[in-house]
């Protein structure tokens, strides 16, 4: 069997975020055609949750952190060792981008690499890391043999920046599950018994959690949000000022897949405020539990959800939207949002699409470069298109 290495998450079982459920289902669904190496961030997990093997691949435990600036030795560290024990790298993220032209040289494995979502342009970062990430992220996908996109709008940013044609494979949603609410549930979310709206997200501000918070307090609609209020000022101040309205419920961190999904499979309305990042995967996992969607109006969520659910740009724009759509409007999104997510973000689909990948190097499969010819094209035809924004390099960021 091939071996494969999965590097830059913190680790499996998934406990963090998008990267480490991408980790845990290609080793689950996939784990009868590779022999995998997952690396862990050996700090995330406790003496008695790090296990040697998970869905028959090996879990190697390093002791510095997959997030941050300790991410960057991490992926590099992960990196070297994987030379010893797979045929293929699959790195997620570009933290370690500038090993690998060296790896290159050096070595006849192959190399994947899958960007994420633009790294570089989060407001987290100071100038410098941004300097660094995007530097990373250049070498990273020149010198990889295989880059991989998750959403359409930023594989249309390689496609210009680049001169490449990444592969786009998305996220899967359908670990998620509708649960009925029982009794000791309804004593402990009391809000369950109402037509409540829900957002779960990193305490950030790309994901907007300011323009939401201050759209629902001006409203009497229930909002309930889940996040890590105490892990920035950003998050500290945002609860202390809106945790005194009655009708905003602010939740910390909830990791129990169960408690997460009967929090958010029984809302009425799911509030989606990423602006950054290409396809989130909590929105594809609202959309696998057939939830209503408002969604921030960029085009990343544009591309997940096709254009069918509702947008806004604003804490006023939501508030209109709120106020005057109805819940029979809101409740016809669910089969379109949950048909979606059935045709597009299935794990099954998602592992055979990084499948197909792996194997196609047995192929003579080689990145494509593309040239983008634009520079000809009339701007208002573009416009009318609804394309202009492809006569400028940097728009996929709003």
């Amino acid at each position: 069997m091939k071996r494969v290495a999965i590097i830059g998450t913190v680790g499996i079982p998934s406990k963090y975020g998008g990267f480490e459920t991408l980790a845990h289902f290609l080793t689950k669904e996939l784990q009868d055609e590779f022999e995998f190496t997952v690396y862990c961030s050996k700090k995330s997990y406790t003496k008695e949750e790090r296990i040697d093997s998970l869905h028959g691949a090996d879990l190697v435990y390093l002791r510095f952190e997959a997030n941050g600036i300790q991410s960057i030795i991490y992926d590099m560290v992960s990196m070297l060792h994987a030379l010893f024990v797979a045929d293929t790298l699959l790195i997620l993220g570009v933290s370690g981008g500038l090993l690998i032209p060296f790896l290159r040289i050096f070595t006849r494995k192959k190399i994947i690499i899958n960007i994420d979502g633009l790294e570089w342009r989060r407001n987290k970062w100071g100038k410098f890391a941004k300097l660094f990430l995007k530097f990373s992220e250049r070498i990273a996908v020149k010198f990889s043999h295989g880059d991989i996109t998750d959403n359409l709008s930023i594989k249309r940013y390689t496609s210009i920046n680049y001169k490449t044609l990444s592969n786009l494979i998305e996220y899967g949603g359908d670990h998620t599950e509708k649960v009925d609410i029982t009794y000791k549930d309804r004593v402990k979310y009391p809000f369950l018994i109402k037509n409540y709206a829900f957002k779960v997200a990193r305490i950030e501000p790309e994901n907007n959690i300011h323009v939401v918070l201050e759209a629902f307090s001006q409203l009497k609609q229930t909002l309930v949000v889940i996040g890590n209020w105490k892990n920035s000022e950003y998050g500290i101040e945002l609860k202390e000022r809106y945790s005194q309205y009655e009708n905003i419920i602010l939740l910390d961190p909830i990791y129990e897949q169960r408690t997460l999904d009967l929090l958010r499979g029984n809302c009425a309305v799911y509030v989606h405020g990423h602006s950054a990042g290409g396809t989130n995967p909590s929105l594809v996992e609202a959309m696998s539990l057939a939830l209503p969607i408002v969604a921030f109006d960029v085009s990343y969520n544009r591309a997940t959800t096709e254009d069918k659910c509702l947008y806004f740009k604003a804490a006023e724009d939501l508030k209109s939207l709120m106020e005057s759509t109805s819940l029979t409007e809101l409740n016809k999104q669910r089969e379109v949002m949950s048909e979606i997510a059935k045709r597009r973000y299935s794990w099954k689909s998602i592992a055979k699409k990084y499948k197909n990948l792996i194997y196609s190097f047995d192929f003579k499969y080689k990145k494509q470069h593309i040239q983008a010819k634009i520079s000809h094209v009339d701007s208002n035809e573009l416009r009318n298109q609804g394309l202009s924004h492809l006569k400028n390099t940097k728009p996929y960021y709003k």
